[in-house]
């Protein structure tokens, strides 16, 4: 069987091609919406070189093993399946120049398990939902490329070499990769000891030595992005401690060993949270709110007060307060998709709490925004411009799964089963908007949550991949 997808991008052959062979690239091209994990990237991407995926559909689980052969920049690179869930798969990547822009082709061909009654029973289910995937790739690719041709257009070209805490983590793992891909140097922090000149040792809870400031020299940037999830476990008093010290003495370290050095970053992004403005049910939230009351209120103060050590030393610092990040790989949405695709999605308490969401590209685009503008310092709130109340939330997303979406959960039931972290998630919340982002020019990739769930689910009309 054979799929085949070209588009032109505005780029060259040669720009479109460093993309893909850069690192982090698999990353940042795996759909969300998979159950895949790349457990090991075929970096450098060389002739002979392997990359393994794991996948997961329903209860099956799966490994392949891709080699990379023909691999000849800035003209091609092939993927040949080794082993894994197909009889034979193979898939070229080429790039070309057409009428001044750069053209990627992607051509597979694949014999699916069982012969021709693989190829009668699965193959047209296979090739649907092939396209689906290739779509979103190549609307992620032009996007990326797209932001970091405007970054470098507004604030040069220069490549960065940037640490990153959390890169890991839901937001850190697509930000290194963006970043790489991009042609940046990406530093990850570590626990225990670091393994080269890419990673450096950390403890996060040794907030006066945790680091070793020589290990920060050369770094033209930090994002700190590390800390206990909020919504992992219920709070008892030990889980909201845990949640509190892992913010604070991880900044803290950050903060203290930048000011030591002799040579320090440039800027601290440090992650903060829209839960600053706590519970307010009217008007609209920006960076000059005053801050709220409650536990999250209180937990992203003290985040914000732990960089204060960077910031006397003259390092540039901004305070990234997040909103919901949206993706359907992990997170809010993750767990909202069983309930609406089951029909049982709906307003949450009275639906009438705010909910200031960001789609993950766009999280990442803002974070790398604030490293690049050297105007920028402070809280900056990094969601989308369309904050909604989750009751209008809930309408949006039933729509988009053609799903009903008026299922309600109400208030005692959430109280029952979460406790005070269901009272302050879920029953509570504000309408935040990005002023700071918007009044120093920030683009976002998808202003309609519409737009953001259509692209996270793969569920994009054709207009929206380009050609």
């Amino acid at each position: 069987m054979r799929y085949e997808r070209a588009s032109r991008f505005d780029c060259s052959a040669e720009e479109l091609a460093a993309w893909h062979f850069r690192p982090g690239a698999i990353h940042r091209l795996i759909p969300p919406w998979e159950s895949i994990e790349v457990v090991r990237e075929a970096a450098p991407l060389v002739e002979g070189a392997i990359a393994e995926i794991r996948i997961r559909k329903g209860p099956l689980r799966t490994t392949l093993l891709a080699r990379h052969e023909c691999v000849e920049p800035p003209h091609r690179f092939v993927d040949v399946q080794q082993s894994g869930p197909f009889r034979s798969w193979r898939h070229e990547h080429r790039f070309s120049n057409d009428a001044g822009r750069g053209t990627l082709r992607d051509s597979i061909e694949f014999e699916l398990p069982l012969g021709a009654i693989g190829r009668a029973l699965l193959g047209p289910r296979m090739l649907a939902e092939i396209d689906r995937q290739f779509r979103f790739r190549h609307a992620r690719t032009r996007a990326d490329l797209a932001r970091h041709a405007e970054l470098s257009a507004r604030f040069g070209a220069a490549r960065l070499r940037i640490g990153v805490t959390g890169a890991s983590g839901l937001v850190g793992r697509q930000l290194c990769a963006m970043l790489s891909t991009g042609g940046h140097e990406v530093v990850r922090f570590v626990r225990g000891k670091a393994s080269g000149p890419s990673q450096i040792s950390w403890n996060p809870r040794d907030a006066e030595g945790g680091i070793d400031p020589q290990a920060l020299e050369g770094l033209d940037a930090v994002v700190h992005l590390a800390g206990a999830g909020i919504a992992d476990a219920r709070w008892t008093p030990d889980r909201k401690r845990e949640i509190l010290e892992s913010r604070t003495l991880g900044t803290q370290a950050v903060a203290r060993a930048i000011a030591r050095c002799a040579r320090p970053p440039k800027v601290l992004v440090s992650a903060s949270a829209v839960g600053f403005y706590g519970n307010r049910p009217d008007g609209v939230m920006d960076e000059s709110a005053e801050r709220g009351a409650g536990f999250l209120a209180d937990v992203t103060a003290a985040w914000e007060r732990a960089t204060e050590a960077a910031e006397s030393a003259g390092t540039r610092v901004v305070q990234a307060r997040v909103g919901v990040v949206l993706t359907a790989s992990g997170g809010a949405l993750r767990k909202m998709l069983t309930p609406f695709l089951l029909g049982a999605g709906g307003p949450i308490g009275n639906g009438r709490q705010g909910l200031s969401w960001i789609s993950l590209d766009d999280a990442v685009g803002a974070l790398l925004f604030t490293l690049r503008d050297g105007s920028l310092r402070g809280p900056v709130n990094l969601v989308a411009p369309m904050a909604l109340p989750q009751r209008g939330f809930a309408s949006v997303l039933g729509r988009v799964l053609h799903r009903p979406n008026f299922a309600p959960l109400p208030t005692p039931v959430v109280r029952a089963m979460f406790g005070e972290l269901g009272e302050r998630l879920l029953l509570e919340g504000a309408l935040v908007r990005p002023a700071a982002l918007e009044s120093h020019g920030f683009r976002f990739e998808h202003g309609s949550l519409e737009q953001a769930l259509r692209f996270e689910l793969g569920r994009m009309p054709e207009e929206e991949v380009g050609s």
